[in-house]
């Protein structure tokens, strides 16, 4: 069951995850504005009032969203909060608690541009971040994290052991893209494609009962079959966003009747009898989802042609 509430979009047994405010957002907010009143002479040293000012805006917006989905809705709502960094914006999460949302969901990802940084420094803020966040709020605490890690199996069992609920592979990024007529900057695909689903579906299969919280698919997500797949990984929950911009709310109906079917003809009573069926612990051959090069299928190319 599936509720979408204003750009939201979250799949799991009636959970409705909000979109994010951004902590970008409100920084570029106030440094416009500082760079606006500069240019009609005001000094920067007297405008520090324009900072709590632009973010209690910020914030109330999204408290007032946070209150109208509660409104809404029946079921738990996640509010959503983009971050890059572990600085004063987790104050955010208590009043983002009392505005009455039922859970956080942290989407961080730091690009790792800055070749003066270690990899060790970058996976040290994103758990500086959670372990900042978890000491505000009690809710339960869920981050959905980048696959961008050289070595993304310790990052998930770092992560897992910050005290989150749960984890969500993987976020899906803005990427640009080159119109080689007008040598413009563009947004790539938006949406994911129906392929996307690969990458989350071989680590949730690898992390599948070897962490301490909870585990959510996400990112090309388009049918009930890849739902299953998911769920047969060892998911707990799936994320569906662009399968909803594409073709409209009903497309959970059917989702939810091709996985209610699944499990019906699987002899099974509900989720837990086919969740992990299909994860690396469970298969036969466990090194197949270690597996990255083509070798053994190109090989035979010749005879497959």
């Amino acid at each position: 069951f599936v509720v979408i509430f204003n750009y939201l979009i979250y799949f799991c047994s009636g959970i409705a995850v909000l979109k994010s405010i951004f902590e970008e957002e409100i920084t570029f907010e106030y440094n416009k504005l500082i760079q606006d009143a500069e240019k009609y002479g005001y000094e920067k040293d007297n405008l520090d009032y324009f900072d709590l000012k632009i973010k209690q805006e910020n914030i109330t917006k999204y408290l007032n969203l946070i209150k109208e989905a509660k409104k809404t809705v029946t079921i738990p709502v996640i509010a959503s909060i983009n971050c890059v960094s572990a600085y004063e914006w987790t104050y955010f999460t208590k009043k983002i608690v009392v505005a009455g949302a039922d859970a956080i969901e942290l989407n961080i990802f730091i690009l790792p541009k800055n070749i003066s940084k270690s990899g060790a420094e970058i996976e040290n803020t994103y758990i500086e971040i959670l372990q900042r966040v978890r000491k505000e709020v009690n809710v339960p605490l869920i981050v959905k994290m980048t696959s961008y890690f050289s070595n993304l199996s310790e990052m998930i069992q770092k992560i897992s052991k910050t005290g989150v609920n749960g984890i969500v592979m993987f976020n899906r990024f803005f990427n640009p893209d080159i119109d080689i007529n007008t040598l413009q900057i563009n947004a790539s695909n938006v949406f994911s494609s129906d392929t996307d689903y690969m990458l989350p579906l071989r680590w949730i299969a690898m992390s599948s009962g070897k962490t301490n919280c909870s585990l959510a698919a996400s990112t090309g997500v388009h049918s009930g079959e890849t739902l299953i797949k998911f769920i047969l990984a060892g998911a707990d929950a799936v994320e569906v966003v662009s399968a909803i911009y594409k073709h409209g709310a009903g497309v959970i109906k059917e989702m939810n009747k091709k996985l209610s079917s699944y499990v019906s003809e699987a002899g099974k009573n509900d989720l837990s009898g086919i969740k992990g069926l299909a994860s690396q612990k469970n298969v036969k051959n466990p090194a197949i989802f270690e597996r990255v090069q083509f070798m053994k299928y190109f090989s035979d190319y010749e005879d497959l042609t």
